[in-house]
């Protein structure tokens, strides 16, 4: 039975891996979990996985929950120390790194370093800091599985192959709630119209990032560094089924796909019982009930936020992470009606343009350049506001 700990146990991977250990008692035992601020949820986690350990980012929310919660064998801790602590819990064996945003580079750092086993489907941690976490991940012989769709999907297709074989990698994308829009039509769009994604039932924040392609480019980093594949051999591909995943191109110009259903449980699943596979009460893909696959090139004037990821590791150092801390500025306040969709790619795109990018020599230099990045778009966002 293998111990995990999730990272981010209210959010949409949360919940989904909560219900594979659910599916497999025998094969999965909680022993920590940690959410932002719903202390609601997660109480009806802690009543029903009984994990020993648990920490809410939110000070407010965790007292809450110590108030709620006398009766149970639970330590409720709460901030950052708090979600360091959970993640490095001694008995955990791997840990699902969920949590959204930034705020997930310094625990999932912590989960390495105490020689946890990572199913990241957290893709900041690696856009803000890939370099170092996979020279922690190598120094403490740990694995880090990918979890999001695209890269899992990836991670299967390169398995039993040699990496120096490989011609390119490519990603799909769903082109998400807004692809058939128009440059001027996407300009006002409502943060209602932008969360209505056709395939994928996610968080607001990803779902955004999905409409913005911001999803894809942060992808393109997180591949990079995942794989050890320049950004000169990763593509970008619309494929708005979400039948295929990603494909993976050799130098025999043979090509290798994952292929299946939109559900996020598979990849979570895959990553968490690596190299075996689960029994999943799933629907099979049909492809005669589907029909066609239709695929096209990706449109950067409409959306140009693919493009920033690509520049963003073209420049290197810093950078990824200051276009990161702005995407989630600039998204934050799109979500609460503070700017238009259209922008969001600009306060992105001014942000880099001010930022003075360092090596990530440390998580601290990682750290000051999202800092910096958010108290720049901050200030990009108020004089829109204005």
């Amino acid at each position: 039975m293998k111990a995990i700990v999730i990272l981010g146990s209210t959010g949409s991977i949360g919940t989904n891996t909560l219900d594979i250990v659910e599916r497999f008692p025998a094969e999965f035992r909680v022993v920590g979990l940690t959410a932002g601020s719903n202390d609601d949820m997660l109480e009806e986690q802690i009543r029903r996985f009984k994990p020993r350990v648990v920490a809410l980012s939110n000070e407010s929310a965790a007292a809450r929950l110590r108030d709620r919660c006398p009766d149970l064998p639970v330590e409720i801790l709460a901030g950052q120390d708090g979600l360091v602590r959970v993640a490095s819990a001694p008995e955990a064996e791997l840990v699902v790194s969920a949590i959204v945003g930034g705020a997930g580079l310094v625990p999932t750092l912590a989960a390495i370093r105490s020689g946890k086993h990572i199913a990241l489907a957290n893709k900041e941690p690696m856009v803000m800091a890939g370099k170092l976490m996979q020279d922690e991940a190598r120094r403490h012989g740990v694995r880090i599985f990918p979890v999001d769709s695209e890269h899992s999907a990836i991670f299967q297709s390169l398995e039993g192959h040699r990496v120096r074989d490989v011609r390119r990698l490519i990603l799909t994308a769903s082109g998400g709630a807004l692809w058939t829009l128009t440059k001027e039509q996407l300009q006002d769009v409502t943060p209602e119209r932008a969360l209505q994604h056709p395939n994928w039932k996610m968080g607001a924040k990803i779902t955004i990032d999905s409409a913005t392609l911001m999803n894809k480019g942060l992808e393109v980093v997180e591949a990079r560094w995942l794989f050890d594949i320049p950004e000169s051999r990763i593509d970008v591909m619309i494929h708005r089924e979400s039948i295929i995943h990603s494909l993976v191109e050799y130098e025999d110009r043979s090509m290798i796909a994952q292929l299946g259903l939109p559900d996020m449980r598979t990849p979570i699943s895959y990553a968490m019982r690596y190299p075996e596979r689960l029994p999943l009460d799933l629907p099979s893909l049909d492809l005669t009930e589907v029909g066609k696959l239709t695929f096209c090139k990706p449109d950067h004037d409409r959306f140009p936020c693919l493009r920033l990821g690509y520049e963003s590791l073209r420049i290197g150092g810093t950078m990824p992470a200051a276009m990161n801390a702005a995407n989630e500025i600039a998204v934050e306040a799109f979500l609460q009606g503070g700017i238009r969709f259209g922008d969001i790619s600009d306060i992105i795109r001014s942000t880099m343009d001010a930022h003075a990018p360092r090596e990530v020599e440390s998580v601290d230099v990682a750290l000051e350049a999202d800092h910096w990045a958010r108290s720049k778009a901050e200030s990009l966002v108020h004089a829109l506001a204005r």
